[in-house]
């Protein structure tokens, strides 16, 4: 079973790092292109509208997935007794959520034309909670490969489809935003179609009937959860739509330039989080010693985050300009805001490692005064930095918050999880940085190689350092493999 777990867990891990890369720098990004050069601010409205309807994402699950994945892993008997109850408590929350943030949009004052656009944006986000909560059975009753498949299904069919009408040149005058976002409604239908082949036949005798006692003690125990990703999304996502309301739908898509690749770069902290989660909470629940996998994830994280950002960010410009196929004062605006955002990629990657530990050692009071704290200081930032500097200034509020909020993140870890590790490991690693720095900058203003070439020249530089001061080894990797199967 061990076995069978780690296959599986390398099958995602390679899936999604391929898949939804391609398809956010490939198919999300070109349709931000052309949009943007047929109609400017389209985007930027589409990238508002997406933003605010994340920001209530959390009316979706409430808890949901994580009490049916857990309940259903320990007795898969009991997916035929909820699977039905569940059903239905998703029905409700979905209409619950589109109320909500067409309430929001209203009174946010967007046009007809756009409450429309948020509607199909938000019965989007109910598909993908449905295929969320049917991906959650498949993982509880260890249907491994076929949870694989629906993982990136929808991003696989999607990259087919809007790639043959975005690359089909006689086609191109038919992609809008609101295409792109019917072409969503397609992908997501179709995976939640496939989702249902994939479970037992009899879960789909369902009863449309109201549970009350049943559903109020899943939301009571998710609620401080439940908090937590709400705050979190407040200060990830409501940027964008603070941006679109103060300076307009084009300065909105200047900042969706850079958060494309800041979302694809994302994908890896993502993934940790993905694995830590169980593992932080079986080793916490044992009472077993998390330091060394804490430390251990913590490197990992740090020298990925640390290579992606610095050689990114030295390349910022000529990665905006290949694209986006932008000029002048707009390239140079676009890619200054993505040089903040990427620099709070490197914040955002470690925040996954610390606050994935505070959220599996259960106790979230003090992480959701921290979140309220970072919602604070973004919003005012916000309100200050971005009717001066636009998009530029929402990513310098970002990159405050973020690194805030990790400063925090350790401070508490530290506190509740004290840990042995040496000074000189910690010296290590600011030496990297230091080295990594130095070399990068020289390399860069002494050799006019393209700047494809020079990126793969620091990355390769950022791995080799990493192995020779001993930040990582062959030794860390197998441990980072074995912790994974305890989550089975």
């Amino acid at each position: 079973m061990k076995k069978k777990f780690v296959s599986n867990l390398l099958l995602v891990l390679v899936l999604n790092i391929i898949i939804k890369p391609i398809y956010i720098l490939g198919i999300d990004a070109e349709v931000l292109k052309i949009t943007e050069q047929s109609d400017p601010g389209s985007y930027g409205i589409y990238f508002s509208l997406l933003s605010l309807s994340f920001v209530f994402n959390i009316l979706l699950d409430m808890g949901v997935n994580t009490f049916n994945t857990r309940n259903i892993a320990q007795n898969n008997k009991l997916f035929y007794k909820y699977f039905s109850k569940l059903f239905n408590l998703k029905i409700f929350l979905g209409i619950l959520y589109l109320l909500t943030i067409i309430s929001v949009g209203k009174f946010l004052n967007y046009s007809n034309h756009n409450i429309k656009l948020l509607i199909l944006i938000g019965f989007n986000q109910i598909l993908i909670a449905f295929i969320l909560f049917l991906r959650s059975n498949l993982s509880a009753l260890l249907r491994f490969k076929e949870d694989s498949i629906i993982s990136v299904a929808d991003r696989t069919i999607l990259i087919l489809f809007c790639g043959y009408f975005l690359w089909a040149k006689t086609t191109q005058n038919i992609i809008t935003i609101e295409f792109f976002i019917l072409s969503q409604t397609l992908a997501y239908l179709i995976t939640l179609i496939l989702a249902m082949i994939f479970l037992p036949r009899k879960s789909f005798v369902l009863k449309i009937k109201w549970n009350l006692k049943f559903n109020f003690i899943i939301v009571k125990k998710s609620l401080p959860y439940a908090l937590l990703i709400f705050l979190m999304s407040i200060y990830y996502y409501s940027d964008v739509v603070m941006i679109e309301k103060l300076r307009g739908n084009v300065e909105a898509s200047a900042y969706a330039h850079g958060y494309r690749f800041f979302m694809a770069f994302n994908m890896i902290g993502v993934l940790f989080a993905g694995l830590l989660l169980p593992t932080f909470s079986k080793l916490i629940n044992e009472k077993s010693n998390i330091s060394r996998i804490t430390w251990l994830s913590f490197k990992l994280m740090f020298l990925c985050a640390i290579i992606i950002g610095v050689s990114v960010w030295t390349n910022k410009l000529e990665i905006i300009k290949w694209r986006y196929n932008l000029s002048g004062l707009s390239l140079l605006h676009s890619s200054e805001t993505f040089g903040w955002l990427i620099i709070s990629f490197i914040a955002v990657s470690l925040n996954y490692i610390f606050g994935t530990l505070l959220t599996a050692n259960g106790k979230l009071k003090p992480i959701n005064i921290l979140a309220t704290i970072a919602v604070i200081i973004n919003i005012s930032m916000n309100l200050i930095l971005i009717p001066k500097f636009g998009s530029t200034g929402a990513a310098f509020s970002s990159m405050i918050t973020q690194f805030f909020t990790l400063f925090f993140q350790i401070y508490f870890c530290y506190k509740i999880f004290p840990n042995n590790v040496r000074i000189r490991s910690y010296i290590k690693l600011l030496l990297f940085i230091i080295l990594y720095i130095i070399i990068i900058f020289t390399v860069n203003y002494n050799i006019n190689y393209d700047w494809y070439l020079k990126l793969s020249i620091y990355l390769t530089i950022g791995i080799v350092n990493g192995f020779l001061l001993n930040i990582i080894n062959i030794k860390d990797f197998k441990l980072f493999v074995n912790s994974a199967k305890m989550k089975n």
